[in-house]
């Protein structure tokens, strides 16, 4: 019997591919990981900062050392138009960064704290039961393109720390579309340096469009989102004078359950290999 979430809670995931779990942080977890990510915002300094953006178009791609590297590190990444021409920031620097990765739930005790030393969230991974031996592989990123495994593993745990709302860009998800949506395509390391995107379909196979309504979902301060890897997702951008602050992390499975190569652009290290999640491993998992 599951003992956090419920049995509906459970069959609701796997129903629509995402799970919106209230109340997952109280309020004091909340206010001291918003407090904290606040002042790593502050403290960091732009001195030896690369000026590297976010982005994860096809166009365009993050592929520098500073990104390559970030595995086993706290680092700072832009928002796209964050840089003028000059090299100078358009903004104040707290509203310049996109996200802050990849380590912050192994290096930062605080992240630490409600990540791999959070009973409540093991409890809630034996219930969901979707992996065998998860392992958390990064904070704050993406799902089954830029985390891929084989099979595709990846899940999402999206923790809102501010209020989400329509205008400051909250998740909306199209509800069932990981059952019929396949991973066309996965974020690499590239031979000759750098990072692009590997077509996992055959050239020439048409996929076809995904149809539906988006179901828009607020969240409240401390909301849990659960994200299946292939669950087609979105945020509008935010333009709103609300900032949307959240804590987001991944977890795969590990082997022999499912192969996590070279090519994925975050690769552990000696010195951080990927921690797992559960003491004992789920004996079942649900399909």
């Amino acid at each position: 019997m599951p003992e956090y979430l419920t049995q509906q809670q459970i069959d609701q995931f796997h129903q629509n591919g995402y799970l919106l779990v209230p109340g997952f942080l109280d309020p004091n977890e909340t206010d001291t990981l918003l407090a904290r990510a606040k002042q790593l915002l502050e403290e960091f300094s732009l001195d030896d900062h690369p000026l590297t953006k976010f982005t994860t178009s096809d166009e365009k791609h993050v592929g520098d050392d500073y990104f390559l590297t970030s595995g086993d590190k706290i680092r700072y990444f832009l928002e796209e138009d964050a840089v003028d021409e000059n090299g100078k920031l358009t903004r104040e620097k707290s509203k310049a960064v996109n996200k802050i990765g990849h380590a912050l739930h192994e290096l930062d005790p605080v992240f630490r704290k409600v990540t791999l030393q959070n009973e409540r969230l093991q409890t809630l991974v034996k219930d969901l039961r979707f992996h065998r031996d998860p392992v958390d592989a990064l904070s704050v990123s993406a799902l089954s393109t830029f985390l891929y495994t084989d099979p595709p593993t990846a899940l999402g745990f999206w923790i809102a720390l501010e209020k989400c709302t329509p205008e400051n860009g909250a998740l909306s998800f199209l509800p069932g579309s990981h059952l019929t949506t396949p991973i066309t395509k996965r974020f690499v390391r590239l031979p000759e340096g750098g990072t692009g995107f590997e077509q996992l379909v055959p050239s020439g196979v048409e996929i076809p469009p995904q149809t539906g309504n988006y179901i828009l979902e607020a969240c409240n301060p401390g909301d849990l989102v659960l994200i299946h890897g292939s669950v087609l997702h979105k945020s509008e951008r935010n333009t709103s004078p609300h900032t949307r602050f959240a804590y987001t992390f991944h977890m795969i499975d590990s082997p022999p359950y499912a192969l996590y190569d070279h090519k994925n652009w975050l690769q552990a290290t000696p010195e951080m290999p990927f921690s797992r999640i559960l003491g004992t491993p789920n004996t079942v998992v649900e399909a």
